[in-house]
């Protein structure tokens, strides 16, 4: 299993000062949803940031999203680590198959691939 990018979740109501602020920075929109809209360089396109008003599907919202290549080895692999699941592993209507899972901190990680 591989790591391809890491999107940190900020929750927020301000998703157009947001999209104002971070253009500013060089981010342009690239998925917007409604309730989670995400940002990224153009020139590197992997740098993102994403803003959510609160999950859609999940009781709670992630602080951070992980893509890897294969998520379902992902999810056993945190299984036999004994990590809490937060959120069970699921395909959504979007395109992704997730699971939430709570880090050491007590931060919840999305963790998801692209179907």
């Amino acid at each position: 299993m591989s790591v391809r990018r890491v999107v940190p979740n900020i929750r927020s109501e301000a998703a157009q000062e947001s999209r104002e602020f971070y253009g500013l920075l060089g981010f342009e929109e690239v998925m917007n949803h409604g309730w989670i809209m995400t940002l990224a360089s153009p020139s590197s396109p992997a740098a993102q940031v994403s803003f959510m008003t609160g999950d859609r599907t999940a009781p709670v919202t992630p602080d951070l999203s992980v893509e890897v290549d294969d998520v379902d080895a992902a999810y056993a692999a945190v299984l036999a680590g004994g990590a809490e699941i937060v959120h069970p592993l699921q395909d959504e209507e979007w395109g992704v198959r997730r699971f939430f899972v709570r880090d050491p901190n007590g931060r919840v990680v999305n963790v998801l691939g692209h179907r």
